[in-house]
């Protein structure tokens, strides 16, 4: 089954909703690079809200980078969405040893830390991009980007990530959701929706149950109800080429490559995203000088 997002609004028009399924996506990261069990439940979550927040920009040809360092063994976790929410990323050490808060449930927080911040860098394909960051609050990811759309864009939000784990080190199930109160939306929707998010309860057992998106956010909104307005295949996608590779050699500068051709020695670039090698020979970086 290909993952895919769904949008949509509550039937009173006060609450945005987005929710997704990221099984494939995330599966594909860890095989990528190799993650260890707790890697993957970090990175997978990141994925999983970089794909919704990417969506969400509605820009054509627009990014969203969403930055956490939070100072655990993890290091960093850089992931990059484009408009329609197709997601490649990495993290500093995919071998983080194994830390779970009880058997089976693996700790996440611990993993990427809370000595830190939560950095979202959008481009909206104006002049400068939009940068906003926080304070990690509890490094789980879920909880963080809620804080940073309630301190940075002052939208209270509820995000809910779910990465599940197999024994066998395999992703069985991946996705989330992420709510969203508009200007003037009363009270009572609020308290409906705070009881919705406490009875669906966690993201992991519902998608583990079979639930699809539209039904968890069917759980989570309850009597609102929900009118779906959009649904999206995405994927784990890199936009690396051997073009653009070429472009950020000749970025480079005269002196460097002229250093690299002369030692002689094929030359390799791998990208961080999908690890994908490009070799370039001294004759290839030779012809590269003579277009600079």
């Amino acid at each position: 089954m290909n993952d895919y997002l769904v949008r949509g609004m509550t039937m009173d028009g006060f609450v945005k909703v987005v929710g997704i399924r990221s099984t494939e996506m995330v599966r594909k990261a860890a095989e990528i690079h190799k993650t260890t069990p707790n890697a993957t439940a970090a990175l997978g979550r990141a994925l999983t809200a970089a794909s919704m927040m990417g969506n969400m920009q509605k820009v054509e040809n627009g990014s969203m980078t969403l930055q956490i360092r939070g100072g655990g063994p993890i290091g960093t976790i850089t992931c990059v969405s484009d408009a329609e929410g197709n997601v490649r990323g990495v993290v500093t050490e995919p071998h983080v040893p194994l830390v779970e808060m009880y058997p089976g449930k693996l700790d996440v927080g611990a993993t990427v830390g809370t000595d830190g911040t939560l950095t979202v860098i959008r481009d909206l394909q104006m002049k400068e991009p939009y940068i906003g960051s926080i304070p990690l609050i509890t490094g789980e990811i879920g909880d963080d980007v809620t804080t940073y759309f309630a301190q940075s864009e002052q939208t209270p939000t509820a995000c809910a990530l779910g990465v599940l784990v197999d024994r066998d080190w395999s992703v069985k199930v991946a996705g989330g959701y992420l709510i969203q109160l508009l200007p003037g939306a009363p009270d009572e929707v609020v308290d409906a929706l705070e009881k919705g998010i406490q009875r669906a309860g966690a993201v992991t057992t519902m998608l583990e149950n079979g639930l699809t998106p539209e039904e968890i956010l069917g759980q989570v909104c309850g009597d609102l109800g929900v009118v779906f307005m959009e649904t999206t295949e995405v994927s784990y996608k890199c936009y690396c080429s051997r073009e653009r590779v070429t472009s950020a050699l000749i970025s480079l500068g005269r002196q460097e490559l002229t250093e690299i051709a002369q030692e002689g020695k094929p030359f390799p670039v791998e990208c961080q995203f999908c690890d994908t090698v490009y070799r370039f020979t001294p004759e290839d970086v030779r012809e590269l000088l003579k277009k600079i």
